[in-house]
């Protein structure tokens, strides 16, 4: 496979108006991948501080393993890995899947049944000073989610991950290598530590790449965009499930006015809004919609503002939606419309059911 030259791809569609136009919505959609990465390391630190490390562990669990179910099989064809020995295909999709996703992620081929991955500093789930929050049985618990299951998955009950440094234990990243050994391995042995251990040396000439023709410049800045908004589509039912809709609809609610707040000025940057007043948040809540592919219309009375939004695509096909989950999306407005300016109200008006078209009234 080619390797992708991104500034060559962006130079030859960048190109007068058009390229133009490309670029900026390009800086939208990173603009929303931005938002909800930020949601989602909050939403972890949220649940550390508000119930403690074990409850955060086990939610990062289901996370994780609901994501290991429903994308690696899928996601090792799309990449065209699954061909591959199970150790080797396990590791390429890590290396790939994170990497179209802006994660720095490093692969190290071994042996057809032994192969390593590495994520470097910075961490991109423990953003910034986030790191300092999160316990260390927090990050294990999403080893355990998702890389403790590839073999299962793929029907091979040799196939194991062996955790060998973990950034959040003061160690220079994560590293670890999928093994395939000579037996089936018990649950508790699909996930060991070797911390005495240490990845080979990266080398980016040797690592796997995608295929220019099939991941093209969009492509690659769409699925960057939904690599972010993927963790929340995951995390909110999760958690209405492992809490209960009264806690989990305040924790999503908490988390969304917190990040909605911290972050305004850089995600309004990318969407071309700034602070101001009631209607100047319309303008953004709008931008924020197109940006994230939903529909959305507004209507003006009086100094007031009502903004119709008629679908909600990252929830759209969640089979266990609550309407607790929701209450991600009016704590990000709640917290985005503060940062935008003192004063702005924003208040949802629910639909039959719970779900869209939700009603925002901004004045």
């Amino acid at each position: 496979m080619l390797a992708i030259n991104e500034k060559r791809l962006g130079s030859e569609m960048s190109g007068g108006q058009d390229g133009d136009a490309q670029e900026a919505q390009w800086l939208r959609w990173r603009s929303v991948a931005d938002l909800y990465h930020a949601y989602f390391t909050g939403l972890i630190l949220t649940v550390v501080t508000r119930r403690g490390a074990t409850d955060a562990a086990e939610f990062v669990f289901r996370v994780f393993r609901r994501q290991q179910q429903e994308r690696f099989l899928p996601g090792l064809e799309k990449l065209g890995l699954n061909h591959l020995p199970p150790a080797v295909a396990a590791a390429q999709y890590h290396y790939l899947s994170n990497w179209i996703g802006g994660v720095s992620v490093e692969y190290m081929f071994e042996s057809n049944r032994k192969a390593w991955i590495r994520y470097p500093p910075p961490r991109w789930i423990w953003r910034g000073t986030a790191i300092c929050g999160v316990p260390g049985e927090v990050s294990r618990a999403m080893l355990r989610g998702w890389h403790a299951n590839n073999g299962v998955s793929l029907g091979n009950p040799k196939l194991g991950f062996v955790c060998t440094k973990q950034s959040v234990d003061g160690q220079d990243g994560l590293e670890g290598y999928y093994f395939e050994y000579d037996h089936a391995l018990d649950i508790d042995q699909r996930l060991v530590f070797a911390r005495h251990l240490e990845a080979p040396r990266f080398d980016p000439a040797t690592a796997p790449a995608l295929p220019v023709a099939n991941w093209p410049k969009p492509r690659l800045e769409k699925a960057y965009r939904n690599y972010a908004m993927e963790y929340v589509r995951t995390a909110a039912p999760v958690m209405v499930q492992l809490f209960g809709p009264e806690d989990a609809g305040y924790l999503l609610h908490l988390t969304g006015k917190l990040i909605g707040m911290q972050y305004f000025d850089e995600i309004a940057r990318g969407l071309s809004a700034s602070r101001g007043a009631a209607k100047d948040f319309a303008v953004f809540m709008r931008a924020l919609f197109e940006a994230q592919d939903d529909v959305a219309d507004s209507n003006e009375s009086g100094g007031a503002f009502e903004i119709r939004q008629q679908t909600w695509k990252l929830m759209a096909d969640v089979t266990d939606y609550h309407p607790a989950c929701a209450r991600a999306l009016e704590g990000l407005f709640e917290g985005l419309a503060a940062g935008c300016g003192r004063g702005i109200a924003v208040h949802r008006r629910l639909a039959a059911g719970g779900g869209p078209p939700f009603v925002w009234s901004i004045g």
